[in-house]
């Protein structure tokens, strides 16, 4: 027995059963009625079928939406013409921007002309794209620096960016050049596996290079003193969940290393984001670097003497100059932000072979620094926010030594101290400890623009710091610094 669902059109063999039914209905209708005909009845039962059929087609079909009445939208036809206008011509500019290449890109920048008082350098003044000649300091780090960032991403999920920072970048301090960043990183197997490639800064601790994302105008004595400052290289880059993983080899400080040195170090940076409020992150680094302290002579005895019998000492190039020694970092660092506070901590620890300052009858001795440095900040207001850092090195193991700073530095404070009377003030081979106290506020003036104010202390157990003026060395200085840091 056949059935049919109501809302589904009827079979093809129920029709002719439905006007049968129809005219059945009729009957008793027309028996009280004259007869009619059976001409008639065949006529009526058609006209029936017809009407049945009309009705099972507009129930199958849905009404079609009725034709829009002029002016029904609130415009009039000379309006609806412009609109259609704006659309085509809007069309067009899409399919321009996308073949000129703009889809995609980014460009941002920053600017942060800075003002820096030194006590025992005797000087004060703006900062501002000034590296030329200078060397890099506490007090002439990254700031004062001029910023044009390139991002782009391209259909099939490939990134590529160039910063370019002229003076003051990363670019600046290894090869010479404007380039703070050139990499491109490749989707492997998906959007969160990554080969990412080129020009790196380095992602060692809580503070980044470039001015405006930090807290003061100067850095940390980690940041400045016991981490690399790009890296040229490979790196695998991979995102799962709340872990970000990079891990490869690279140059380190080196756009290319010299003839010799041939064994690229290992890096890798781990970041978790435990929540909403907090996260943590581990660097480490294990390879060769360059050495400055084999890079040098040492004064050797030429088992000859002078008329007076005297021994008669020469300048005597070590072993290993211009060799790459081995070389290891590690750090961990961790923030906690909620609120109006915010918590940023990192320890540090580095070893380097035969990169000491105190060396003695050609024989290079290992440097090795352990550091420590912690951020404060409290929103005073929603646009005003009171700072606190404090910084700790220990570097006194063969008259210290810190990545890349393989002599005494009185600019720094980095090595052994010198008394009154010209001596040692520990020996040497005791190298000073560092400490930094630093506060500051920063006002946030508008969407784009902060003004920063620091004041600086720096101290060490030795009298390490070099006074301009009399040309004594001091255990300590005092630095104040005032910046205006303008991103888009």
């Amino acid at each position: 027995m056949s059935t049919f669902r109501p809302g589904r059109p009827a079979p093809q063999f129920a029709r002719p059963l439905l006007a049968l039914a129809a005219a059945a209905a009729l009957l008793p209708a027309h028996a009280q009625q004259a007869a009619p005909s059976l001409d008639d009845l065949l006529k009526e039962i058609r006209t029936l079928r017809d009407r049945v059929a009309e009705l099972e087609k507009k129930a199958a079909t849905p009404a079609a939406a009725p034709a829009p009445q002029p002016g029904q939208w609130g415009m009039t036809p000379e309006q609806a013409r412009e609109f259609n206008r704006i659309a085509v011509k809007t069309e067009s500019l899409q399919d321009n921007f996308t073949d000129q290449g703009y889809k995609g890109l980014k460009i941002s920048g920053q600017i942060d002309p800075t003002w820096i008082f030194n006590r025992n350098n005797d000087n004060a003044g703006f900062v501002f794209l000034n590296n030329g000649g200078a060397r890099y300091t506490y007090d002439n780090s990254y700031f004062g620096m001029a910023v044009l960032d390139l991002e782009k991403e391209t259909d099939n999920g490939v990134k590529w960016r160039l910063t370019l920072a002229p003076e003051r970048g990363t670019g600046a301090l290894i090869n010479n050049s404007i380039v703070h960043e050139a990499t491109v990183s490749i989707p492997l197997s998906d959007l969160n596996t990554r080969l990412w490639v080129g020009q790196i800064p380095d992602w060692t601790g809580y503070e980044i290079t470039l001015p405006a994302g930090n807290k003061l105008i100067t850095h940390n004595l980690l940041f400045d003193f016991t981490a690399p400052t790009a890296y040229t290289g490979a790196v695998l880059d991979i995102t799962r969940g709340k872990w970000w993983i990079r891990a490869g080899i690279a140059n380190m400080n080196s756009a290319r290393y010299a003839p010799g040195n041939k064994q690229p170090v290992a890096i890798a940076r781990v970041d978790y984001s435990k929540g909403e409020f907090g996260g943590f992150g581990f660097t480490a680094l294990h390879g060769k670097a360059y050495n400055f302290a084999a890079d040098g002579t040492y004064s050797a005895d030429s088992g000859q003497v002078d008329a007076n019998g005297d021994p008669i000492f020469v300048d005597t190039p070590f072993a290993t100059a211009g060799k790459n020694t081995g070389l290891t970092l590690l750090e961990a660092d961790a923030y906690f932000i909620r609120g109006d506070l915010s918590v940023f901590g990192q320890v540090s620890f580095g070893q380097q072979n035969d990169a000491a300052i105190f060396n003695s009858d050609g024989q290079l001795r290992d440097s090795r620094w352990y550091g420590i440095s912690g951020l404060v900040g409290y929103k005073l207001s929603p646009r005003t926010e009171a700072l606190l850092r404090v910084d700790y090195i220990r570097n006194g193991r063969n008259g210290g030594g810190l990545l890349g700073y393989t002599a005494d530095d009185t600019v720094n404070g980095i090595g052994r101290g010198i008394n009154r009377l010209g001596e040692y003030a520990r020996g040497p081979g005791v190298g000073a400890h560092r400490w930094a106290i630093s506060t500051g506020v920063n006002y946030l003036f508008d969407e784009n623009t902060t003004f920063k104010f620091e004041v600086r202390y720096d101290g060490s157990n030795q009298p390490v710091f070099g006074k301009v003026r009399t040309g004594e060395t001091r255990n300590n200085n005092l630095l104040i610094g005032s910046s205006v840091v303008v991103s888009f």
